[in-house]
């Protein structure tokens, strides 16, 4: 169950469609494969199998868990580098730490977002706290890479803590969906803000429909739009195609995001659960190795030989993950 919950009927409602706008068709839906990620914790690759050009700004998304953790069980990464990209860390359920190279750092929890531009160059770890480790308990969240183009991937890192309180709260037009913006803009005149500050244009939004509801999203027409679904069922587009849980759902087009929650939903899943992003295409060439994510294979060349050679950053003394 997301942590950040509030009742849809109080809070400012986007407008009710219009009945001559078409919402975007669906290009394709796909199964985010399960893998395990940096120490071994279990991920479903969102993004996997989608063309490039559907995903633009985005590079990858691992939706993290839900799992529910033994004592001892809990797994995060360890120190490791990122330049040309932005990463956001985003809790619905259980505690995460982060550290990293240039000073930022912190705890996030229930419907708390991390988000670190590596820019130029940056080393970081990112685990659950000890407690939860030595206890034992719920995890599940998401982590998005976001492109940076060119003539920002030598920016100088950056770190934002967003609190859950700080997210900005809003209703369908029919009061049966809570919709959580964290970054970017939504309405027909862009009427509401995200706390999110981005160094490419996007939009990205947490969104728990009640069984039966309908959701009618005013998109920029200039961004692509991504629909993946953490838990329910629904169905997405004007075709009205159904969805289920682990599901990534690409659109084509420039007309606004619609979807529906089915009016039978699961008992362990009460409503349809779902994350909405888009952002403006860069267009750019991506050459991608590991955690680097640049524009030609030789600043991917320079980006390791930068890291081996110490010039990405150093591990404060006394960090997260080193022994004492």
């Amino acid at each position: 169950m997301p942590a950040i919950f509030a009742e849809p009927m109080n809070l400012p409602r986007l407008e009710a469609p219009q009945v001559a706008v078409l919402s975007r068709r669906v290009a394709s839906i796909t199964d985010a494969p399960h893998a395990f990620e940096g120490d071994g914790f279990p991920v479903r690759r969102a993004f996997a199998g989608v063309d490039q050009r559907l995903l633009d700004p985005f590079i990858h998304m691992d939706h993290m868990g839900e799992v529910e953790y033994s004592p001892g069980e809990a797994k995060g990464t360890p120190w490791h580098p990122h330049r040309g990209f932005e990463t956001v860390t985003y809790m619905i359920d259980g505690t995460f730490e982060h550290q990293d190279s240039n000073g930022g750092g912190g705890r996030i929890t229930d419907g708390d977002t991390q988000w670190m531009t590596a820019g130029a160059g940056i080393l970081h770890i990112e685990r659950p706290p000890e407690k939860l480790v030595v206890s034992g308990g719920l995890f599940h969240g998401f982590q998005l890479w976001v492109n940076l183009p060119a003539a920002s991937k030598w920016i100088a890192p950056r770190y934002q803590d967003i609190r859950g309180s700080a997210v900005t709260l809003l209703s369908s037009h029919d009061g049966t969906a809570l919709l959580r913006l964290i970054a970017g803009r939504l309405g027909s005149q862009q009427d509401f803000a995200g706390p999110g500050i981005t160094h490419t244009p996007i939009t990205m939004v947490h969104a728990t429909v009640l069984p039966g509801g309908h959701v009618f999203l005013p998109w920029d027409a200039s961004f692509n739009a991504l629909f993946y679904v953490l838990s329910g069922r629904g169905e997405v587009g004007s075709e009205r195609l159904q969805v289920s849980p682990g599901q990534l759902v690409a659109f084509h087009g420039e007309g606004p995001i619609e979807f529906f929650a089915a009016k039978g939903q699961e008992s362990r899943s009460p409503a349809l659960d779902v994350l909405v992003l888009g952002g403006k295409p860069i267009g750019e060439p991506v050459a991608w190795a590991g955690p680097f994510v640049m524009n030609t294979h030789a600043e991917l060349a320079q980006a390791f030989d930068d890291y081996r050679s110490g010039r990405l950053g150093s591990i404060p003394a006394g960090a997260l993950g080193q022994s004492q």
